[in-house]
């Protein structure tokens, strides 16, 4: 049995079946989920050779729960644009800024939720004031992707002088860029600087 302080072993049969070492008992994709909202740390393990097959059933539950009727989280334009950073060069950034994105929404869904708490049995006009902070979650994470889709702007390079593309659509960057504020541009390179940082520490 695992240490208190270390993740629960759950085995992956080849029968498909999920054997929780914590508990001695068989699983579902569903307890998972449970456990994972319950905040307790696990890692799937294949049972026959030991590799460690937490991410793709970390995703079947995604899958599972999206087909759910009433659950969709992912918003297409999302999932479309997921699907192109997959062999993009910009593919390993997109899992940072993933997970930076959800640690900050985690931190403010604490506050909004005491909000909601505060609201509850009170009158319409108290409950029309919970939009404030929606809005300003909403503006935050726009913010977020703005700054994210510039970054990847700077990153990738102008084509050659003497090449002979077809389309003028290249310029449109190029003139978007020399009209951002220098302090715009300054700040940029310092978060893709500080974003360098850290995936040279992960790696």
């Amino acid at each position: 049995m695992a240490a208190k302080d270390e993740p629960i072993i759950i085995k992956k049969y080849a029968n498909r079946r999920l054997y929780n070492t914590g508990t001695s008992t068989y699983v579902t994709l569903e307890d998972l989920a449970e456990m994972v909202k319950k905040g307790e740390e696990f890692t799937v393990q294949d049972a026959k050779t030991g590799d460690d097959i937490t991410h793709p059933v970390l995703t079947q539950i995604i899958f599972e729960l999206e087909n759910k009727d009433g659950q969709n989280m992912l918003p297409i334009p999302f999932l479309r644009q997921l699907i192109a950073f997959y062999g993009d060069q910009m593919q390993m950034i997109v899992p940072s800024f993933l997970e930076q994105s959800m640690i900050a929404f985690s931190k403010e869904q604490e506050r909004f939720r005491e909000q909601m708490k505060g609201a509850l049995g009170k009158s319409p006009l108290d409950m029309m004031k919970i939009a404030t902070p929606i809005k300003a979650l909403e503006e935050q994470t726009r913010r977020n992707m703005e700054m994210f889709q510039n970054a990847m702007r700077l990153f990738t390079p102008f084509p050659p002088a003497g090449s002979n593309g077809s389309s003028a659509a290249p310029a449109e960057p190029a003139r978007k860029e020399t009209s951002e504020k220098p302090d715009d541009l300054q700040e940029l390179k310092e978060q893709i600087a500080a974003m360098q940082r850290k995936l040279d520490t992960m790696s």
